[in-house]
């Protein structure tokens, strides 16, 4: 069954002009990525300092064997130096109601 992961991501106002880049290089990687279906970048209209990364994956294995790699040392992106703070991330699945 597909997960939806939301990823939430605030980063340090001073270095926004390099955040474009920096996620578009991740998310080349990740988008590759077994099980990876899509992924959405929005930003926040009255902060440009937060992102949501809404990712649909096809399982949450998928999702796990993912964020495994990303936590591993070849895995490493390169956003973390900045960010202002750790990044939120949420699990929901979809329902028939």
């Amino acid at each position: 069954m597909p997960v939806a992961a939301l990823l939430e991501f605030r980063f340090k106002p001073e270095i926004l002009d390099q955040v474009p880049d920096a996620i578009s290089k991740t998310l080349a990687v990740t988008r590759k990525f077994d099980g990876c279906q899509r992924i959405d970048v929005l930003v926040d209209s009255d902060d440009p300092s937060r992102y949501l990364l809404v990712e649909i994956w096809d399982s949450m294995q998928h999702d796990t064997a993912y964020r495994e790699f990303r936590a591993s040392p070849g895995g490493a992106s390169e956003l973390g130096p900045l960010l202002a703070a750790p990044p939120v991330l949420m699990y929901y699945t979809a329902t028939d109601i």
